[in-house]
């Protein structure tokens, strides 16, 4: 039987392409701030983060562009707008660091997936540098080049 805590890390939404775009050097967790309709649409697994941006401004962290498709059969008479910008609890020596690293050239803040914890809406944001076209090309090889090793093992294990 599975422990409530390993559901509860489930991811609800995730950022399949920012491993494949960025280099992703550190990671950290925030809250999010939602309404409660968009907490039962997001556990209800109807987010989408891949095309999202995190950004610090006035010394705040927000996110942008994540879509949470409006509850069905919540308010319907004042519908949130799915894509705005909701704020990110960071503790503030973490906000000063990650700002720190954005104002350098080539590092971006890139939301990797978004879960839930103890009931509270998490998100992990890696802290992200850009990878260049023959970095992905690379990348790319090197998982080929695994996928080989693994299917040859296990065609030899079956011959023998």
């Amino acid at each position: 039987m599975a422990k409530k805590s390993d559901k509860e890390h489930k991811p609800l939404a995730q950022n399949k392409k920012a491993s494949h775009d960025y280099f992703i050097e550190e990671t950290y967790e925030a809250g999010l701030v939602l309404t409660g309709t968009e907490i039962k649409s997001l556990r209800g697994g109807r987010a989408n983060i891949s095309d999202s941006f995190a950004t610090i401004r006035n010394g705040e962290a927000f996110i942008h562009n994540m879509h949470i498709s409006p509850f069905e059969q919540g308010n319907r008479s004042n519908p949130d707008d799915p894509t705005r910008a909701r704020k990110l609890l960071l503790h503030r020596a973490q906000i000063h660091k990650l700002l720190g690293f954005v104002k350098r050239e080539g590092y971006t803040l890139v939301p990797l997936k978004v879960y839930t914890r103890n009931g509270y809406a998490k998100l992990l944001i890696g802290l992200g540098r850009g990878k260049k076209e023959f970095d992905k090309r690379h990348d790319a090889a090197k998982k080929d080049a695994q996928r080989d090793i693994q299917r040859a093992l296990r065609e030899r294990q079956k011959a023998n």
